[in-house]
């Protein structure tokens, strides 16, 4: 049999058993899917009219989806976690928690947040050298605290205004905070916003107390600072008991 027979007869065979329509099928299939990337290419028109019609019909429904619940399961799984972690993780995963499942005020007065860090020195602030108070029963002497709102000078050139939120104990410098806000010039709708949070790496959150939490969640969430005050002072009982002493 000649080489023009064999070839012939394999032909014939293919045709047959069905070989050449699979392969021809298969580079119709690769065609048309060519084509039909460089229809939906990033720059291609059904790519933008597709996204055009999601973006109109996805964006309201997220908009107005209910995310409470997975907040409350997300709570309810860290609290268990919480419960089964080592200590030198529960600082992480507590800060985790009130970052991730707390939700922030839309507005807070500055007042509000010296009370809310005054409660934060009363829990934390140093007792060494203060006096013991013995009436009633023994506790630390008061401690006391200011605030105020330092508006920086800027640049004119500047859209932008910002001004420090200053939080001192004088007892204990480690109480202190400065807190810088801002806002655009010259406009009506500008609100004062606290600058973005330094904490970047999840795993900073082992290192920041209850404090910076909250303000990172403020600064995360965007919500308004309103200077009701600009200046005020008080005074922190210490929330620790001094250890009662026999003469």
């Amino acid at each position: 049999m000649t080489i023009e027979e064999n070839i012939k007869n394999v032909i014939t065979t293919k045709l047959n058993d069905g070989t050449i329509e699979k392969l021809v099928c298969e580079q119709f299939e690769k065609c048309v899917n060519n084509a039909l990337d460089n229809l939906f290419r990033s720059y291609g028109d059904i790519t933008k009219t597709i996204e055009k019609q999601l973006m109109s019909t996805i964006t309201p429904m997220v908009e107005a989806y209910d995310f409470s619940e997975y907040l409350v399961k997300l709570d309810t799984v860290l609290t268990d976690v919480l419960k089964n972690t080592t200590q030198e993780n529960k600082a992480l995963l507590n800060n985790f928690k009130k970052f991730y499942t707390s939700e922030a005020p839309k507005q807070i007065k500055t007042s509000e947040l010296f009370d809310k860090w005054m409660k934060y020195v009363e829990e934390n602030v140093e007792t060494d050298g203060l006096e013991v108070d013995y009436d009633d029963e023994p506790t630390y002497e008061y401690v006391p605290v200011t605030f105020e709102v330092q508006h920086d000078e800027g640049r004119s050139w500047s859209s932008l205004e910002s001004a420090s939120l200053i939080f001192e104990c004088e007892h204990d410098e480690e109480m202190n905070f400065m807190v810088k806000i801002k806002k655009w010039k010259d406009s009506s709708w500008s609100k004062w916003n606290i600058e973005r949070s330094s904490v970047s790496d999840i795993k900073s959150l082992r290192n920041i107390n209850e404090f910076e939490v909250f303000l990172n969640l403020l600064a995360q969430s965007g919500t308004e600072i309103v200077i009701d005050v600009d200046s005020d002072d008080g005074e922190v009982r210490p929330e620790q008991k001094p250890e009662a002493t026999f003469s």
